[in-house]
């Protein structure tokens, strides 16, 4: 995501099309894991260490891993700085990311399983699954709202992060995934309902919680809990293990910061953390609590080299997970170039940012590159004419997510 987005475009919330790392994928067995450069590159080695060691040096990061994958082979993979800047606990490649939006592509992949084997359609009615689910616009009138749509962020819904405090997701405590609400999936989902839509169904984009209530429809179109459905579509066909709405090992948890002068502070539970003139509510227990809701656009945990091989799942094709006419069909605009969703020259496909022109959007990335992140620190991209995935995870919001070291490390895996 870029800076200086409108917030009415919200892609300002969750990622930046400017950054990637990446880890080799092994289809036939166990991935590889990532934390081994398997064929390193010293110069774009060299690049990319100056890029993290500023951004250290600045204060703007407290702890981060960095991969990058060229044609399947990882070309670079570093952990740098600290995972817990109190106890002095050094940054892994093996530590675990709370991923907040980094989730959304991995719930997005489970949906379009769903969709390739038949159990939805695109053109589905959210109505199908979701009975109640009847959100209106503000004449009244109710519209119709689909898969695609909820899948594409085109369906009317938005962010309660990205809207100020008199707005309806408030005044309903409507959650954004991120917090500590103390609701169920199926009352945050009912509140969300009571809200008018922000513009009639397919006529705009607007990044969204649409990936909670799709968590909503995987739930009803299973009878099985939304990690478990994950778990059986995605992550354990790739064994992903450290991947999950729980983190398995509490001990590699990174600690999360917040950018602020003279360095980062401290993240506190449910702290309202400023994103311009609105503010993104963190509560970071909920990545130990079995208890919260499972949050289909937010709730995830994993480490570095799950979202890289998930990735370069994604770039070789899909299989094990997923049809390469599937994947094809995920990579496409579906919102169109004018949506500018990571500034102008980006569209979005099913699960992430699409860029359509290069030239327009001032990058090295080729057309096609797939792209987004996350507010706790995170930024990632797949550039497939290039061969290229590229994963930043970090510990620091929102530096990782959209700030300087982005833009800095996009340039450097390119040379640019």
């Amino acid at each position: 995501m870029r800076p200086s987005i409108p917030r009415s475009s919200l892609a300002a919330l969750f990622a930046t099309a400017a950054l990637a790392l990446t880890a080799p994928v092994a289809m036939a067995a166990a991935p590889t894991p990532a934390a081994v450069a398997v064929a390193p590159d010293a110069a774009l080695g060299a690049r990319v260490d100056k890029v993290i060691d500023s951004a250290l040096a600045d204060h703007r990061l407290v702890g981060a891993v960095v991969l990058v994958a060229r044609d399947g082979k990882v070309v670079y993979s570093r952990a740098a700085g600290l995972a817990d800047r109190e106890t002095g606990r050094p940054m892994t490649t093996d530590a675990i990311f709370r991923f907040s939006s980094v989730t959304k592509p991995f719930v997005s992949a489970a949906v379009m399983r769903l969709v390739q084997d038949g159990k939805l359609s695109l053109t589905d009615p959210v109505t199908k699954w979701l009975p109640d689910f009847r959100p209106k616009l503000a004449d009244g009138t109710e519209p119709k709202i689909t898969i695609g749509q909820l899948l594409d962020h085109t369906a009317g819904l938005t962010y309660g992060l990205a809207e100020p405090a008199s707005h309806p997701y408030h005044t309903l405590g409507v959650s954004d995934g991120v917090d500590q609400s103390g609701l169920t999936l199926d009352e945050n989902l009912r509140r969300l309902g009571q809200a008018p839509l922000s513009f009639a169904p397919g006529s705009a984009w607007r990044y969204s919680l649409a990936i909670d209530v799709l968590g909503g429809v995987l739930e009803k179109a299973t009878g099985k809990p939304l990690p478990e459905v994950v778990a059986e579509t995605v992550t354990q066909p790739l064994g992903l293990k450290d991947t999950g709405f729980v983190a398995r090992d509490a001990a590699r948890l990174t600690t999360p910061y917040i950018n602020a002068q003279p360095q980062p502070a401290r993240m506190t539970e449910n702290m309202d953390v400023s994103l311009g003139s609105t503010a993104v509510r963190f509560a970071p227990s909920r990545a130990t609590d079995p208890t919260a809701f499972p949050s289909g656009g937010a709730g995830m945990v994993g480490t570095a080299s799950d979202v890289l091989t998930f990735l370069e799942t994604i770039r070789k094709g899909g299989a094990p997970i997923l049809k390469a006419s599937t994947v094809a069909e995920m990579m496409q605009d579906h919102a169109g170039v004018q949506a500018a969703t990571q500034g102008p020259g980006w569209g979005f496909g099913y699960g992430w940012a699409v860029l359509d022109d290069p030239a327009v959007a001032n990058t090295p990335q080729k057309a096609g590159t797939i792209a987004w992140g996350g507010v706790y620190g995170h930024n990632w991209f797949v550039d497939p004419k290039s061969g290229l995935t590229v994963v930043l995870m970090t510990n620091t919001a929102f530096e990782g997510m959209n700030g300087q070291v982005t833009r800095e490390l996009r340039d450097a895996v390119y040379g640019r």
